[in-house]
């Protein structure tokens, strides 16, 4: 709703919204990937943790992108072996969050895997961050346990991890 509004402004003073063009992630975009998630997260992780991830070999990320050839503005970051993989990190710039984006990036990135022979995927997420807890539950995931105190909130207390599992396949 708030993006339709921001679309309709935008036209309104002949400007538009670049289309977001999905793609894997380059070693280069592990900086941009940083400062997204920083701002997703109350303990980012740096670029350097991002170059790690990215060369490991059982890592995959799909990157959403300010049009194409554009700057990073979302993306979802997995780890496993076939034929399960683990979330392990999705993140939308938040200029952007309400577009849809997260869920292409979930659906986008599940066609791959579904293509390459994963069945499963498994996520753990806070247990109060509601807006991900939706877009988990809307892409099919459900609960398979709790982990109590696994995070610590904004005022340092303990927050339980919600388990989740989805198949693909």
């Amino acid at each position: 709703m708030i993006a339709q509004g921001l679309d309709r402004l935008l036209a309104g003073l002949g400007l538009r919204r670049r289309p977001v063009a999905l793609r894997p992630a380059r070693s280069g975009d592990a900086p941009a990937l940083a400062v997204l998630h920083a701002a997703a997260f109350r303990i980012g992780w740096d670029a350097a943790e991002f170059d790690r991830l990215l060369a490991n070999r059982l890592t995959r990320c799909l990157v959403a992108a300010d049009g194409p050839g554009g700057a990073p503005i979302g993306f979802i970051l997995l780890s496993g072996v076939v034929p399960e993989t683990e979330i392990l990190s999705v993140a939308v710039s938040g200029a952007r969050r309400g577009e849809g984006i997260g869920r292409r990036l979930l659906d986008t990135a599940f066609g791959t895997l579904a293509a390459e022979g994963f069945r499963t995927v498994f996520l753990e997420v806070e247990e109060g961050n509601r807006p991900a807890l939706r877009l988990y539950e809307r892409a099919g995931f459900h609960e398979i346990g709790r982990r109590p105190g696994y995070y610590r909130g904004p005022a340092g207390e303990p927050v339980a991890a919600i388990a989740m599992r989805r198949d693909i396949a």
